[in-house]
């Protein structure tokens, strides 16, 4: 059963740098843990504006963030004196906890060339007993992520476990996280060993029942479902979901399951409190008033 649709809706991060914001949705604020999802992209910017795009330093608490390239090259730092290239298909999961801030700089030349940049950036919220982990980030390479192919389906596990393959990178609760690419005509279901699960089209398009969906659209399905998607035309997919975590609270760049810890991270960073990147500490992104 297609228990919702989401359309994505358009918002902007930086000069050129457009993005469809996907979760939290009024009518679905989650899918699982998945608590934000924007999926930038493609878009080419030529090299001398492509610094304008650049996400200065900010905050994070109670979350993981996901960043997963489809295209093009970002350049993460973070407080804890992390600064990563980040390419395509590498995994980029930077744990929050009690607080952490990074930045992310489109200085490398590759940024917007060839294809141009795609990303997809997702929050993972954290259990309640891991809201308050120390701050962490890991990379793992491409050719750490399981593969699989079969017949007009290939698949990459990002993160979690499902269709018998099982990532290496750490997660916090039960999840799946899957990029796959669908030939026309070609099927493919959802795992059923997770309670809440979607389907994030990326491009080409997937029918369901008679009801085809596109670019920018997630379809989350009923946990009771066995659903069968097959693809209009050569199709890009994510696939994800997990176990619910329980109410989350979201401000800005803060998650947490109580108000108050939100309003105490706001007070932290306004404050100061919570540390800048060593080595991109000459300007921050102020708390929204």
């Amino acid at each position: 059963m297609l228990e919702t649709v989401i359309d994505a809706r358009k918002a902007e991060l930086g000069p050129g740098l457009v993005v469809r914001r996907v979760l939290p949705f009024a009518k679905r604020r989650m899918v699982g843990p998945f608590i934000f999802l924007d999926h930038a992209g493609p878009v080419k910017l030529p090299p001398e504006t492509a610094r304008q795009a650049d996400v200065r330093p900010h905050p994070h608490i109670g979350l993981s963030t996901v960043s997963y390239l489809l295209s093009g090259v970002v350049t993460h730092r973070d407080s804890l004196g992390t600064e990563q290239v980040i390419r395509p298909g590498e995994v980029n999961w930077m744990t929050a906890g009690r607080g952490i801030s990074h930045s992310e700089r489109f200085e490398d030349p590759a940024a917007f060339a060839g294809d141009g940049l795609e990303l997809l950036q997702s929050w993972v919220a954290l259990p309640d007993a891991f809201e308050e982990t120390d701050p962490a980030f890991n990379n793992y390479p491409v050719h750490a992520l399981p593969e699989a192919q079969d017949g007009g389906v290939w698949m990459r596990m990002i993160a979690g476990h499902a269709f018998g393959l099982r990532s290496p990178v750490r997660t916090h609760s039960p999840l799946f996280y899957v990029h796959a690419r669908i030939s026309d005509g070609t099927r493919i279901g959802l795992p059923d060993r997770h309670v809440e699960r979607a389907a994030y089209v990326v491009n080409g398009g997937l029918e369901f029942e008679g009801r085809v969906f596109g670019p920018g659209q997630m379809l989350v399905f009923a946990a009771s479902s066995d659903p069968s998607l097959r693809a209009v035309a050569p199709s890009t997919v994510m696939l994800l979901g997990g176990e619910p975590l329980g109410v989350r609270h979201i401000w800005w760049n803060f998650v947490s399951s109580r108000k108050e810890r939100i309003e105490q991270a706001k007070a932290d960073w306004k404050a100061g409190r919570i540390a800048l990147p060593p080595n991109d500490r000459n300007e921050f992104i102020a708390l929204p008033e």
